[in-house]
């Protein structure tokens, strides 16, 4: 694939994965990306993962044809992207690799070597020419790790943007950009928000007309529309108005609950009512759906003492990833002594700008005329505030 005149894609799809990083569902498999830009020099950006480096050699060799590179950019060390430099060196001796310091550290951890001979380090605002093409080197440490650099090229205006606008899913498959990228970002990026925000600033400053992440689709059209997601989904604002219902249910009751909820929502006009089972359904989506709206309704069960595990692990991720600026109704279900609503809002007391909805829905066993009564109130709450 050509991105531009010199920039050609040479990365892999991987269609046997179902589980990328051990946890999330890749039901439509993953890419790993990886570029070459031919000019007088060569320079190729970042590697795939081990078992796509025959592959990968072959792509680059395809593009090549009698020349050799001359430079192999390390972007991230995650080995998803990385796995492949110790073959790179041994086909190509005498290429440099560019990384920053960081990065030769963890090569030495995993392949026994810094590439010390050959080893060239780059810092915030180096450049590299390679005849008509100049790289600018920018440093964008914990997004997602502290080894991380991007690079732009000025002269096709091009950000190669490591796993930042990265996606699930093949470069073959048909679907919506957002929805897989969203579960991407709040899964794996999205702890460091903060840091995201300092690397768009910088990125503000550049004439970015290509994005080239190292997963999912090179973007060139609307480009404002990418910017504008991550802008809203690192600065942890509300993406779209509306109220997602997480719940978790032994017997049917907070079930029931949580669809009678649904119910009077939609009946108020709610502009989206988005409903997830914790225990059935991917936990990975259900964060995702979270931090898409702006309100949220916890619902679960008294369980040993505490809240059922589905729940206890839902709101550990969110706390994990810095949940903020929203607003959070709590139902609980206890037939003998309730301590959901408790543990709920102790485990969420230290998240930043939340809000607590003030009508409490306390279930005992199952749902009773004041329930409803309730359920009522709450739904009239969040839909005028």
């Amino acid at each position: 694939m050509e991105i531009t005149k010199d920039i050609h894609y040479i990365g892999v799809n991987d269609r046997d994965i179902d589980l990328f990083e051990g946890q999330f569902i890749v039901e439509n498999g993953m890419a790993y990306n990886s570029y070459v830009i031919m000019d007088d020099k060569i320079a190729v950006m970042d590697t795939v993962e081990s078992d796509f480096g025959g592959e990968w050699l072959q792509n680059l060799q395809n593009i090549l044809g009698t020349r050799t590179p001359d430079y192999l950019v390390v972007q991230h060390m995650e080995p998803d992207h990385s796995s492949n430099i110790d073959i790179f060196a041994k086909t190509y001796p005498e290429a440099v690799i560019l990384a920053s310091a960081p990065a030769f550290t963890m090569m030495r951890q995993f392949f026994g070597t810094d590439y010390a001979d050959r080893q060239q380090i780059i810092k915030e605002g180096d450049t590299l020419s390679l005849g008509t093409h100049t790289l600018q080197f920018i440093a964008a440490p914990m997004v997602h790790w502290p080894e991380v650099m991007v690079t732009y090229d000025s002269h096709d205006k091009v950000l190669f943007s490591a796993d930042g606008f990265g996606k699930f899913g093949t470069l073959d498959t048909d679907e919506d950009w957002a929805c897989e990228a969203r579960r991407y970002y709040f899964g794996i990026v999205g702890r460091f928000g903060m840091q995201v925000q300092n690397l768009l600033k910088k990125a503000a400053a550049l004439d970015i007309q290509t994005i080239c992440p190292l997963h999912g689709p090179v973007l060139k059209e609307n480009l404002e529309y990418y910017v504008n997601l991550y802008q809203t989904w690192s600065s942890y604002g509300v993406e779209s108005e509306g109220v997602m219902i997480a719940y978790t249910s032994v017997y049917g009751n907070t079930k029931a609950a949580a669809g009678l909820l649904a119910e009077k929502l939609t009946e108020k006009g709610c502009p989206k009512v988005v409903v997830a089972d914790l225990a059935r359904e991917d936990m990975a989506e259900c964060v995702e759906d979270a931090f898409r709206y702006g309100k949220l309704v916890l619902a679960t069960t008294t369980y040993n003492a505490g809240i059922f595990p589905y729940m206890r692990e839902f709101i550990d991720e969110l706390v994990e990833r810095n949940y903020q600026n929203r607003m959070i109704a709590l139902m609980e279900n206890g037939s003998w002594a309730p301590m959901a609503a408790k543990t709920m809002r102790a485990k969420l007391e230290n998240c930043k700008d939340i809000t607590f909805a003030e009508t409490a829905v306390q279930i005992r066993s199952a749902m009773s005329d004041e329930n409803k009564a309730q359920i009522e109130a709450l739904a009239a709450e969040l839909c005028g505030s």
